[in-house]
């Protein structure tokens, strides 16, 4: 839990935390779909999903983190 305090820890986290976000977004529009029919309210809620999502796996380590020992650098 020492991630919580690190600040490079919590930069790469909501990096990852963004592009999952945007990429749930993008998913839930079909091609050819007129902007008028998106139901903008649930893609915001997916995507808000998939952010917490992102975060609460990112506690368990960040690949980008790690110095080869198995273990995140921030602990």
């Amino acid at each position: 839990m020492n991630n919580l305090f690190n600040l490079e820890w919590w930069k790469r986290a909501g990096t990852r935390a963004v592009k999952t976000m945007a990429q749930t977004a993008l998913s839930l529009f079909t091609v050819g779909q007129v902007i008028d029919d998106v139901d903008w309210v649930m893609v915001a809620s997916a995507s808000a999903v998939a952010g917490l999502y992102s975060l609460l796996t990112s506690l368990a380590g960040l690949p980008e983190m790690d110095d080869g020992s198995g273990k995140d650098s921030a602990e």
